[in-house]
């Protein structure tokens, strides 16, 4: 039977201390390098696994982070916990993921089972619906670090790391507008969240810049908080955009489920994308040039967004004294152009 290998298996093969072998696996510039490539290939070659609940112990830590995001289901969300496994495992952190489903109310159930859970830190994309951030403040004063993630609030004094949402909508509106539209619609989010404020003021920013009137009546709203409502709220606003006197020409979305469901709906309604409307927005979706049209879009660094978020969470865990500075790190998006804004 295959026997898991220990720190005392490889002491005892290559007949050195146990100390040893852990200053080696451990880099310590105590150890030889000849003894460090020894140690490594023995440990590499009889699948070695150091024992993260012992070191957890060691060091009064559990080595765990816990993740709370919107939704598993999204694409970008997937990206940002890439970014976010890659580097914890790098530095022997293990994440626990959690959804709340756009409800502050799970999104305090999951943090209270991860805070339970004895985890060192806390990840946070807030859920559409928090308004509150008491509960956050609370556990942070507890002594619980937290890193706010792609959606920020000044609710709460902490790192945070998001996307430049406002450089982002500016420059999809001004690539319709450098297209020849000039009756642009916004479709966002009804969440008091900066990405839906952030998105919204860079489109504005955009038509006061090349002089184009901000008209109210294009600007609608859409509840994701459920799947049945989005579908609800963006059938209503099509129909609302293409029952006005003067209907848009080109709708900017903001979400990345509000873009994908907007181009599915506008085909099936029967609208040519983008002979009749023209369509860009905020989503990481793979499939944005399988789609029919092509889909143009914003991106956003998910993965760097996921990795930074869990450095500076590590760096609030491993810090010996207080932090009582922190950092908001704005990551730059990219506009990517395809059919579906093209004249």
């Amino acid at each position: 039977m295959n026997k898991i290998v220990t720190l005392k298996d490889i002491a005892k093969a290559l007949n050195l201390s146990i100390s040893t072998i852990s200053k080696a696996l451990n880099d310590s510039y105590e150890i030889s390098e000849d003894t460090k490539k020894k140690v490594l290939s023995y440990a590499k070659y009889h699948h070695y696994s150091p024992n993260r609940m012992a070191k957890g112990l060691k060091e009064g830590k559990s080595r765990s982070i816990g993740v709370v995001v919107c939704s598993l289901e999204n694409n970008f969300v997937a990206q940002m916990l890439d970014g976010i496994d890659s580097y914890s495992s790098n530095k022997s952190y293990q994440i626990i993921i959690m959804q709340s489903k756009e409800s502050a109310q799970q999104e305090i159930a999951c943090l209270d089972l991860l805070y339970a859970g004895g985890v060192d830190g806390i990840l946070i994309s807030p859920a559409s619906q928090t308004v509150d951030f008491s509960y956050l403040v609370t556990l942070q004063k507890a002594g619980l670090p937290v890193v706010l993630f792609d959606r920020l609030s000044d609710h709460i004094d902490t790192h945070k790391v998001g996307a430049d949402n406002f450089r982002g909508a500016y420059d999809a509106t001004v690539h319709l507008i450098d297209n020849g539209y000039k009756n642009i619609a916004h479709l966002n989010t009804n969440t008091i969240l900066s990405i839906a404020t952030e998105r919204l003021n860079g489109y504005k920013q955009a038509l006061y810049d090349r002089n184009i009137t901000y008209r109210p009546e294009l600007l609608r709203s859409c509840d994701y908080s459920n799947p049945k409502k989005l579908h609800q709220d963006l059938e209503a606003a099509i129909h609302y955009y293409m029952s006005l006197e003067v209907r848009p020409d080109a709708i900017f979305t903001a979400t990345d489920q509000i873009s994908t469901r907007c181009l599915a709906l506008l085909n099936k309604m029967g609208y040519h994308v983008p002979g009749d409307v023209a369509l860009i927005g905020f989503t990481n979706t793979d499939l944005a040039d399988a789609l029919n049209p092509a889909l143009s879009t914003v991106n956003q660094p998910a993965f760097e967004m996921g990795q930074i978020a869990a450095s500076k969470l590590i760096s609030l865990i491993e810090a010996k004294i207080p932090v009582t500075e922190f950092e908001t790190i704005m990551l730059e998006t990219k506009v990517n152009v395809r059919a579906s804004t093209q004249k």
